[in-house]
Protein backbone atom coordinates (compact mmCIF):
# COMPACT_ATOMS: atom_id res chain seq x y z
CA UNK A 1 0.00 0.00 0.00
CA UNK A 2 1.54 3.34 -0.90
CA UNK A 3 2.45 5.61 1.77
CA UNK A 4 1.43 8.82 0.26
CA UNK A 5 -1.37 10.86 -0.06
CA UNK A 6 -1.94 12.30 -3.41
CA UNK A 7 -4.37 15.17 -2.07
CA UNK A 8 -6.69 17.93 -3.70
CA UNK A 9 -6.41 20.64 -0.95
CA UNK A 10 -2.66 22.28 -1.27
CA UNK A 11 -1.15 22.30 2.39
CA UNK A 12 1.09 25.32 2.94
CA UNK A 13 3.33 25.34 6.12
CA UNK A 14 4.51 28.56 6.90
CA UNK A 15 7.33 27.51 9.52
CA UNK A 16 9.28 29.62 11.88
CA UNK A 17 12.71 29.94 11.67
CA UNK A 18 13.65 28.74 15.25
CA UNK A 19 11.11 25.82 14.82
CA UNK A 20 13.29 24.09 11.86
CA UNK A 21 15.71 22.00 13.79
CA UNK A 22 13.21 20.57 16.04
CA UNK A 23 14.00 17.01 16.84
CA UNK A 24 10.40 15.81 17.32
CA UNK A 25 9.18 18.63 14.58
CA UNK A 26 6.26 17.30 12.17
CA UNK A 27 6.56 19.67 8.86
CA UNK A 28 8.70 17.31 6.90
CA UNK A 29 6.70 14.19 7.72
CA UNK A 30 3.78 16.31 6.06
CA UNK A 31 5.71 17.07 2.89
CA UNK A 32 6.69 13.62 2.66
CA UNK A 33 3.44 12.08 3.09
CA UNK A 34 1.56 14.76 0.66
CA UNK A 35 1.58 15.21 -3.05
CA UNK A 36 0.40 18.88 -2.80
CA UNK A 37 2.37 20.06 0.05
CA UNK A 38 4.62 23.26 0.26
CA UNK A 39 7.02 24.14 3.76
CA UNK A 40 8.40 27.65 3.40
CA UNK A 41 10.79 29.05 6.28
CA UNK A 42 10.68 32.53 7.36
CA UNK A 43 8.75 35.41 9.22
CA UNK A 44 6.87 37.25 6.70
CA UNK A 45 6.18 37.48 3.31
CA UNK A 46 4.89 39.92 0.75
CA UNK A 47 1.60 38.17 -0.12
CA UNK A 48 -0.10 34.14 -0.39
CA UNK A 49 1.47 33.94 -4.01
CA UNK A 50 4.79 34.86 -2.25
CA UNK A 51 5.27 32.30 0.35
CA UNK A 52 3.81 29.46 -2.18
CA UNK A 53 5.99 30.41 -4.59
CA UNK A 54 3.44 30.43 -7.37
CA UNK A 55 0.92 32.48 -8.27
CA UNK A 56 -2.10 32.05 -5.94
CA UNK A 57 -5.77 33.77 -4.95
CA UNK A 58 -6.54 34.63 -1.22
CA UNK A 59 -9.85 33.75 -1.89
CA UNK A 60 -9.37 30.12 -2.58
CA UNK A 61 -7.24 29.53 0.20
CA UNK A 62 -8.35 29.07 3.95
CA UNK A 63 -6.10 29.20 7.12
CA UNK A 64 -6.15 27.54 9.98
CA UNK A 65 -6.58 29.88 12.72
CA UNK A 66 -5.18 30.18 16.04
CA UNK A 67 -8.58 30.93 18.24
CA UNK A 68 -10.11 29.14 20.62
CA UNK A 69 -12.47 26.11 19.85
CA UNK A 70 -14.55 26.46 22.69
CA UNK A 71 -17.39 28.12 20.13
CA UNK A 72 -16.64 25.76 17.66
CA UNK A 73 -16.63 22.60 19.93
CA UNK A 74 -20.55 21.44 18.93
CA UNK A 75 -19.84 21.90 15.10
CA UNK A 76 -17.38 19.29 14.40
CA UNK A 77 -13.60 18.63 13.39
CA UNK A 78 -13.28 21.10 11.15
CA UNK A 79 -15.26 24.48 12.01
CA UNK A 80 -15.13 27.50 9.66
CA UNK A 81 -15.11 31.01 11.02
CA UNK A 82 -16.22 34.62 10.45
CA UNK A 83 -14.03 37.42 11.32
CA UNK A 84 -15.29 37.12 15.24
CA UNK A 85 -14.09 33.69 15.89
CA UNK A 86 -17.85 32.59 15.69
CA UNK A 87 -18.59 29.50 13.44
CA UNK A 88 -20.49 30.23 9.98
CA UNK A 89 -24.03 28.85 9.78
CA UNK A 90 -23.37 27.73 6.62
CA UNK A 91 -20.38 25.21 7.26
CA UNK A 92 -20.31 23.40 3.74
CA UNK A 93 -20.89 26.74 1.85
CA UNK A 94 -17.30 27.79 3.37
CA UNK A 95 -15.76 24.94 1.88
CA UNK A 96 -16.66 25.55 -1.51
CA UNK A 97 -14.11 26.13 -4.23
CA UNK A 98 -11.38 26.13 -1.71
CA UNK A 99 -7.98 25.28 -3.20
CA UNK A 100 -5.62 25.44 -0.21
CA UNK A 101 -4.69 25.73 3.63
CA UNK A 102 -2.13 27.80 5.28
CA UNK A 103 -0.83 26.08 8.36
CA UNK A 104 1.31 27.60 11.09
CA UNK A 105 4.21 25.81 12.15
CA UNK A 106 5.82 26.52 15.31
CA UNK A 107 5.39 26.82 19.14
CA UNK A 108 2.10 28.91 20.07
CA UNK A 109 4.38 32.47 20.32
CA UNK A 110 5.76 31.64 17.46
CA UNK A 111 2.42 31.17 15.49
CA UNK A 112 1.20 34.05 16.81
CA UNK A 113 4.16 35.85 15.82
CA UNK A 114 3.77 34.50 12.12
CA UNK A 115 0.36 35.54 11.89
CA UNK A 116 0.96 39.41 12.83
CA UNK A 117 3.56 39.34 10.84
CA UNK A 118 1.64 38.73 7.66
CA UNK A 119 -1.29 41.11 7.33
CA UNK A 120 -2.44 39.13 4.41
CA UNK A 121 -3.72 36.17 6.35
CA UNK A 122 -6.92 37.96 7.36
CA UNK A 123 -7.84 37.63 3.80
CA UNK A 124 -8.19 34.05 4.04
CA UNK A 125 -11.13 32.04 4.75
CA UNK A 126 -10.58 30.99 8.90
CA UNK A 127 -10.74 27.47 9.75
CA UNK A 128 -10.36 25.87 13.32
CA UNK A 129 -9.72 21.78 14.12
CA UNK A 130 -11.55 20.53 16.96
CA UNK A 131 -9.61 17.29 18.21
CA UNK A 132 -10.88 14.28 18.97
CA UNK A 133 -8.51 13.65 21.86
CA UNK A 134 -5.09 14.80 23.42
CA UNK A 135 -2.30 15.06 20.88
CA UNK A 136 -0.25 11.67 20.15
CA UNK A 137 2.89 13.87 21.57
CA UNK A 138 2.27 12.63 25.16
CA UNK A 139 4.43 14.48 27.71
CA UNK A 140 7.20 14.29 24.80
CA UNK A 141 6.59 17.90 24.09
CA UNK A 142 4.62 20.48 25.97
CA UNK A 143 1.58 21.96 24.25
CA UNK A 144 0.29 25.39 25.51
CA UNK A 145 -3.05 24.72 26.01
CA UNK A 146 -4.78 21.19 26.50
CA UNK A 147 -6.98 21.41 22.73
CA UNK A 148 -3.59 22.30 21.24
CA UNK A 149 -1.94 19.12 18.65
CA UNK A 150 0.68 19.04 16.51
CA UNK A 151 1.14 20.39 13.06
CA UNK A 152 0.78 16.93 11.39
CA UNK A 153 -2.52 15.99 13.53
CA UNK A 154 -4.36 19.36 12.96
CA UNK A 155 -3.36 18.96 9.18
CA UNK A 156 -4.26 15.45 8.85
CA UNK A 157 -7.49 16.23 10.78
CA UNK A 158 -8.34 19.36 8.51
CA UNK A 159 -7.58 17.20 4.87
CA UNK A 160 -10.20 14.18 6.05
CA UNK A 161 -12.69 16.46 6.63
CA UNK A 162 -12.24 18.68 3.68
CA UNK A 163 -11.49 15.63 1.29
CA UNK A 164 -14.23 13.53 2.35
CA UNK A 165 -11.61 10.79 3.75
CA UNK A 166 -9.95 9.03 6.62
CA UNK A 167 -7.46 8.06 4.85
CA UNK A 168 -4.64 10.36 4.50
CA UNK A 169 -5.10 10.98 8.17
CA UNK A 170 -4.01 7.75 8.94
CA UNK A 171 -1.17 7.45 6.60
CA UNK A 172 -0.43 11.15 8.18
CA UNK A 173 -0.26 9.58 11.72
CA UNK A 174 1.68 6.73 11.12
CA UNK A 175 5.25 7.69 10.47
CA UNK A 176 4.49 10.30 13.36
CA UNK A 177 2.97 7.65 15.63
CA UNK A 178 6.85 5.52 14.61
CA UNK A 179 8.75 8.87 14.99
CA UNK A 180 7.67 8.86 18.57
CA UNK A 181 7.99 5.25 19.64
CA UNK A 182 12.08 5.79 18.38
CA UNK A 183 12.10 8.88 20.28
CA UNK A 184 10.79 7.31 23.70
CA UNK A 185 13.14 4.84 23.03
CA UNK A 186 16.05 7.13 22.48
CA UNK A 187 15.11 9.16 25.83
CA UNK A 188 14.29 12.16 23.64
CA UNK A 189 11.99 14.42 25.33
CA UNK A 190 10.66 18.06 23.32
CA UNK A 191 13.89 17.84 20.98
CA UNK A 192 16.02 17.17 24.12
CA UNK A 193 17.76 14.01 25.56
CA UNK A 194 16.11 13.30 28.70
CA UNK A 195 19.20 11.67 29.74
CA UNK A 196 23.34 12.47 28.72
CA UNK A 197 24.59 9.51 27.26
CA UNK A 198 21.25 8.42 25.71
CA UNK A 199 21.62 7.19 21.96
CA UNK A 200 20.74 10.06 19.33
CA UNK A 201 17.99 9.72 16.83
CA UNK A 202 19.46 8.75 13.84
CA UNK A 203 20.08 11.13 11.08
CA UNK A 204 17.68 9.53 9.21
CA UNK A 205 15.03 9.69 12.31
CA UNK A 206 16.05 13.13 12.33
CA UNK A 207 14.98 13.80 8.85
CA UNK A 208 11.52 15.54 10.05
CA UNK A 209 10.98 18.93 11.17
CA UNK A 210 8.09 20.53 12.28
Amino acid sequence: MSTTVDNATHVLILQHPQEQDRVLGTARLITETLTQATLTVGLSWRNLGHALKQPAEAKDWGVLYLGSTKAAKEKGPLVALDRKGEPLADQSAARIGLKGLVVLDGNWSQAKALWWRNPWLIRLRRFVVVPDGPSLYGDLRREARPDAVSTLEAVALALAVLESDAAPREKLLAPFRELLAKARAAGIRDGVLAASGQKRLSKRDRRVRR
